[in-house]
């Protein structure tokens, strides 16, 4: 892979800002039309605000970054234009979740985001959510911390798994073979509560700016977190695997805290799993 050439990411988030904002006002904008919506999967929604709002965030990142590669949840990969893809830095590539939360907005759920994610190899270095309801926008770049609407954001200060608010989602494909319900159930026992608002992106937020003390899920896809996992960790936040290790977009499972309750719930996270007949567990899609 050919080495990244310098970014100004600064101008790469503005750029990310505005696609994002543009994006949001396409699904305000279809909110308040008849809805039409399509099946990827039994279970699995497409609206017209997804497929719309996906274009104009391409659009926009093409022009402003005709080098770098684009996948997006909706359109696939959007390899660089004509002579551009001779020379596309492979360094750079933008994750695109240009409606996460896609089941909420059919069904008109007021809870629903964009997600732009900037990975330089294999870390992500730039990412915006944009919830255009709430007109909330968080930001982060790498080693400069992460920001609500401009303004510095932190992580909370809960230290016990017992005071915390998680958390977490399940899939819209496969949900019978997916093992969450169980660790729902029992994180919801040993905490305050678990919420599950049905995007991925924002829960993750929630987390950066002390809403939740955590969040985890299984089975999210690269665009699903490549910007919040960044948004946590610039937030002060810790993301990992459920045994501890460095999470990388699109790892089986994913578990995203305020840092100062990662351990315990890692350890409860074990123990749910030991708990399971290993002949029983699940493989997740």
């Amino acid at each position: 892979m050919k080495s990244a050439k310098p970014l100004d990411l600064d101008r790469a988030i503005a750029v990310a800002a505005r696609a994002a904002r543009e994006a949001g006002a396409i699904q305000l904008e279809e909110l308040r039309r008849p809805q039409h919506f399509d099946y990827k999967s039994e279970v699995d929604l497409v609206t017209r605000a997804d497929v719309r709002s996906e274009r104009a965030i391409v659009a926009r990142l093409r022009r402003a970054f005709p080098d770098h590669r684009i996948v997006g949840e909706e359109l696939g990969e959007q390899p660089p234009p004509g002579a551009a893809a001779a020379t596309a830095d492979a360094g750079y590539l933008w994750y695109v979740d240009p409606l996460d939360g896609t089941t909420n907005f059919a069904h008109r759920f007021p809870v629903f985001a964009v997600s732009l994610g900037l990975m330089e190899g294999e870390r992500p270095v730039a990412g915006v959510v944009y919830n255009p309801v709430a007109r909330e926008l968080f930001a982060a770049i790498r080693g400069r911390g992460a920001r609500l609407n401009a303004k510095p954001i932190h992580v909370s200060r809960v230290a016990r798994l017992g005071e915390s608010l998680l958390g977490t989602g399940f899939p819209v494909r496969k949900r019978s073979a997916n093992p969450n319900i169980r660790y729902y159930w029992e994180f919801t026992l040993r905490s305050h509560g678990v919420r599950r608002a049905g995007a991925a992106a924002l829960d993750l937020c929630s987390v950066a700016c002390g809403r939740f003390e955590a969040f985890w899920e299984f089975g999210l896809k690269p665009w699903d977190t490549a910007a919040g996992i960044l948004i946590v960790e610039e937030a002060g936040g810790k993301v990992s695997d459920f045994q501890g290790n460095p999470y990388h977009p699109g790892d089986r499972e994913l578990a995203a805290t305020n840092g100062l309750i990662h351990d315990e719930f890692c350890r409860v996270a074990a123990e749910i799993a030991a708990s399971r007949p290993a002949a029983s567990a699940p493989e997740i899609p």
